[in-house]
C-alpha cells in the first residue's frame, strides 16, 4: 500500500513538523504516514489563495477545463490503486471503493464540461419600461472568494472531489481539509492537480487537525465554507461565522416507503434487495443510506421476512475481498456507539430480528421492528448498518412518518402510481425523492442537499458552482435595440 509523508501546499508538495499514522479500521495496520502542516504553512496557503483569487477568476475556461479533464483521466487510469487505498484507510469494501473512484472520475469530467459553458452571461433588455430605453443588462457570475472545503471520512475521495472540482471550474481558489481518519485519498487529488498548469495558490490540500480548524473557519480571507459532516459541527461552524456563505451537507435518517401497490412477488423481492444493500453499503456510513423502512400494512407481512433474508445474505468481512458487501465501520469507537444505540432500543422494547453483534470495528447488519419513538435510533442518524421497519396504513400515514423527523435529506418511494409519485414529491420534506428505489441514489451532476436539519445549500457540480459565485450585472447604455 502506498504511503505518503507529504501534503499539498499552494500547489506544491510540502512536509510539516509532525507526522501521524493512518491505520486500517479492518486490521489496524498502518496504511500511510501523513505530515501535519505547521501554522506558518497554513498561513502561507491562505495568503497564496487570497492573493491569486483575481488572477484565478480571470483564467480562461479552457485552462481550468483542461486541468479538470486531466484529473478525471488520471483517476480512471489509477482506479484499482486508488480503490485499494480508499478501502485500506476507510474500511470500505473494495468493490464499493471502485465505484467511488468511478464517481470521482465523473465529477471532474462534469466540472470540465461546466467550466466550458459556465458564466456565458445572460442578456436582458431593459426597455420594457420607458426609463430603460436603449439599455441592456448583462448578468454574469463571479467567485465570492476563496473556498474552505471540509470533507468527511465516508467518501474520502468523491466528497473531496465535490469540493475541489466545482471550485476550480468556477475559478474560485480552494483550501481543502480532508477528514483526519482518511486523508490519503484526498492527497491523491493533490498529486494529480500538481500535474496541471493551474496557478500556484489556486488550490491546497491540508490535513489540518480538527482542533486547529476554528482559526481557519474564522479567517476573513475565506468567505465561503463548504462542509460535509455532522449536524453538530456544521451548525457550530455556521453559528460562528454568521456573515460567511456556508453550504452544509449534514445528516439524514433516510426512509424507504413501500406503498400498497408495490405488491407482486417480484416487486417485494426487488425492494427487499435494494433496502438490504443500501442500508449496509459503506457499513451504513452514508447520509442517504436506508435507516427506516415504512411499509404499508397491505405488503408489510410479505416484505419483512424478505428484508431480513436479504440483510442476512449480505457478505461481511475483509474489505479487500471482492465478495465482501459490508466491511468495518471507520473505527471501533463508531461501532461501540452503534451497539449502544441498538442496545438502548432493544431494552426499550424494540424487537431485534437479526444482527445486533459487534466484533471490533465491525457491526453485523441489523434489522429492528417496533422501535419506540423516544429512542436515539428513532430520531438520530445511526451512521451504521442498522435498519428499522415500521408498519403504516395508507399513503398519508406513510408520508407523515417520513416527515416525522428533524432530518430531510432524501426519501425513496416504491410505487407504480404516477399520481402517488407526484404527491410524494409535493408532500415529503426532503431535498430529493427517488421513485421506485431507495433514497440512496445520487447522481453527481444533480442538485444534492437537504431540508430541515439536513443542511443548507446544494452540491452537485453546477449547483455548487452557483453556490461559490454571485451574480454581477453590467448595464449597457445608448444601444439601438
Amino acid at each position: 500500500m502506498t504511503s505518503t509523508h507529504a501534503f499539498w501546499l499552494a500547489g506544491r508538495q510540502a512536509t510539516g513538523e509532525s507526522d501521524f499514522d493512518v491505520t486500517s479500521p479492518w486490521d489496524g495496520t498502518t496504511v500511510g504516514t501523513v505530515s501535519l502542516p505547521t501554522d506558518a504553512q497554513v498561513e502561507e496557503a491562505v495568503a497564496a489563495a487570497y492573493a491569486v483569487r483575481d488572477e484565478f477568476a480571470a483564467t480562461p475556461a479552457h485552462l481550468r477545463a483542461a486541468a479538470l479533464d486531466h484529473v478525471s483521466r488520471r483517476l480512471a487510469e489509477r482506479t484499482e490503486e486508488i480503490a485499494r487505498l480508499i478501502s485500506a484507510e476507510n474500511g470500505k469494501p473494495v468493490k464499493w471503493a471502485r465505484g467511488e473512484v468511478g464517481r470521482a472520475v465523473s465529477v471532474f469530467r462534469f466540472a470540465a464540461e461546466e467550466a466550458r459553458r459556465f458564466n456565458g452571461g445572460e442578456a436582458q433588455r431593459l426597455d420594457t419600461d420607458a426609463g430603460g430605453q436603449g439599455r441592456l443588462a448583462l448578468t454574469r457570475r463571479f467567485p465570492k472568494g476563496v473556498v474552505l472545503g471540509i470533507a468527511p471520512f465516508n467518501f474520502p475521495l468523491n466528497l473531496c472531489a465535490h469540493k475541489i472540482a466545482p471550485a476550480i471550474a468556477a475559478g474560485a481558489p480552494i483550501i481543502l481539509k480532508p477528514a483526519p481518519a482518511t486523508p490519503l485519498s484526498g492527497l491523491v487529488l493533490g498529486e494529480l492537480l500538481a500535474e496541471t498548469e493551474l496557478p500556484a495558490g489556486s488550490w491546497s490540500i491540508l490535513p489540518v487537525p480538527n482542533d486547529r480548524m476554528p482559526a481557519l473557519v474564522q479567517d476573513e480571507r475565506l468567505p465561503v465554507i463548504s462542509f460535509t459532516g455532522s449536524e453538530t459541527v456544521g451548525y457550530a461552524i455556521m453559528d460562528s461565522v454568521p456573515r460567511k456563505h456556508c453550504t452544509l451537507e449534514l445528516g439524514g435518517n433516510g426512509a424507504a416507503v413501500v406503498l400498497a401497490d408495490w405488491a407482486s412477488d417480484e416487486d417485494l423481492d426487488r425492494a427487499a434487495a435494494r433496502i438490504a444493500t443500501f442500508s449496509n453499503y459503506q457499513g451504513g456510513q452514508s447520509c442517504i443510506s436506508v435507516q427506516r423502512v415504512i411499509a404499508d400494512a397491505a405488503v408489510y407481512d410479505r416484505l419483512l421476512p424478505r428484508i431480513v433474508a436479504a440483510v442476512e445474505a449480505q457478505v461481511t468481512g475483509d474489505p479487500n475481498d471482492d465478495a465482501t458487501d459490508v466491511g468495518p465501520l471507520v473505527s471501533e469507537a463508531a461501532a461501540e456507539r452503534v451497539a449502544a444505540w441498538v442496545e438502548e432500543a432493544v431494552t426499550a422494547g424494540a424487537k431485534l430480528l437479526t444482527g445486533g453483534k459487534r466484533d471490533g470495528a465491525s457491526y453485523a447488519p441489523t434489522v429492528l421492528t417496533d422501535l419506540p419513538a423516544d429512542t436515539t435510533l428513532a430520531h438520530e442518524e445511526v451512521f451504521g448498518p442498522v435498519l428499522s421497519v415500521q408498519k403504516v396504513t395508507g399513503e398519508a400515514e406513510a408520508f407523515a412518518a417520513v416527515n416525522d423527523s428533524k432530518y430531510g435529506l432524501q426519501a425513496g418511494v416504491f410505487t407504480h402510481d404516477l399520481q402517488a409519485a407526484f404527491r410524494a414529491h409535493r408532500t415529503l420534506e426532503v431535498g430529493g425523492v427517488v421513485i421506485g428505489d431507495v433514497p440512496s441514489y445520487r447522481a453527481d451532476q444533480m442538485p444534492y442537499g437537504g431540508a430541515k436539519q439536513s443542511g443548507v445549500g446544494r452540491e452537485g457540480v453546477k449547483f455548487a458552482m452557483d453556490d461559490y459565485t454571485y451574480e454581477r450585472v453590467l448595464v449597457l447604455t445608448g444601444l439601438a435595440l
